[in-house]
């Protein structure tokens, strides 16, 4: 969703925008599932990417506004911490379940990638339910 301001901000389009009108606060969200291992610079690029959006939407909307980052490695694995940063946005996400959604995800695109004639991520995700 593309957030207008009153000056061009370059970056104005996080994944998700939560604004909390009780608490006065807004969190802009911003994923990324990533086949290296560069998370630590991918989180420090997105909390830098949002920063003049974060502090411009502070301004016109007078809101407390953060940017929460959700980086994980396709291969399920996360940044030290980033069950905190998690914990922000819902006390009910399980990064665990985050990890096996990510190893699924990437499984899946080499099956298809390897087996052009591979099952759907529901079918290919129901054969591993616990």
């Amino acid at each position: 969703m593309q957030v207008y301001t009153d000056r061009t901000i370059k970056a104005n389009k996080p994944d998700i925008i939560i604004k909390n009108k009780k608490e006065k606060s807004c969190m802009l969200i911003d994923m990324a599932v990533l086949p290296d291992r560069n998370t630590p610079v991918k989180v420090a690029e997105k909390l830098s990417r949002y920063k003049d959006l974060e502090t411009e939407m502070t301004r016109k909307w007078g809101m407390k506004t953060q940017t929460v980052p959700a980086v994980i490695e396709a291969l399920g694995v996360i940044k030290e911490g980033i069950d905190k940063q998690i914990s922000k946005i819902s006390a009910n996400i399980n990064v665990a379940e985050l990890q096996k959604i990510a190893r699924l995800r990437s499984a899946l695109i080499l099956r298809k990638h390897c087996h052009p004639e591979a099952q759907s991520f529901e079918t290919f995700v129901g054969s591993y339910k616990d």
